[in-house]
């Protein structure tokens, strides 16, 4: 079975729509990483996007029979994700303390495999911690143009906006990750 003759985004969405289980099934195993992917980097939180994840597929579930193909299944999924993703980080109101991590306070050999290891692994929590600090929309966009490799107008069909302002949006995000990441010494 050639790629060729795999079931397109929409096929799958036309024939759950007319009850085959596992049309629909096909599609939450094809989406379901890059969706867990996307909402775990925008809540910053496995559980929080486990339970998004879920939630985002059985609202696909309970949409089928409107589903338009049109060939715009990825921004659709996305935009669903995403909305689900920004009413929660509204929704939360959580205290952040300052964690003590030993790995952070060890100090190894310079040159040490271990040493880099830890340098490669602050530089990225770093990075994640610059993303965090984004507001939601920017955040979204960075991550959906990323991680999820969707182009400006399938993020901009997601986003419900146009393309130039998801390109407004992604020009303010990277300006703002590179001053955040340039005071925590970070090379971007």
């Amino acid at each position: 079975m050639g790629p060729e003759s795999l079931p397109t985004d929409d096929d799958l969405m036309v024939r759950a729509a007319q009850g085959e289980e596992a049309a629909y099934r096909l599609l939450v195993e094809r989406w379901q990483g890059p969706v867990f992917g996307f909402l775990e980097r925008m809540m910053r939180s496995r559980e929080e996007a486990l339970d998004l994840g879920q939630e985002t597929f059985l609202r696909v579930y309970a949409q089928t029979k409107r589903y338009r193909p049109e060939g715009r299944f990825p921004s659709w999924l996305f935009r669903i994700a995403g909305n689900l993703a920004r009413s929660a980080l509204r929704r939360r109101r959580v205290v952040r303390w300052l964690r003590f991590d030993p790995a952070l306070h060890d100090h190894a050999v310079p040159g040490d495999p271990m040493d880099r290891r830890r340098e490669r692994a602050e530089a990225r929590r770093t990075i994640r911690d610059a993303l965090a600090r984004l507001p939601d929309r920017q955040r979204q966009v960075v991550l959906l143009r990323r991680y999820q490799g969707l182009t400006y107008r399938q993020i901009a069909e997601a986003m419900g906006t146009t393309v130039p302002a998801i390109e407004s949006l992604l020009q303010r995000a990277i300006a703002s990750l590179r001053r955040d990441l340039a005071r925590e010494g970070v090379e971007p």
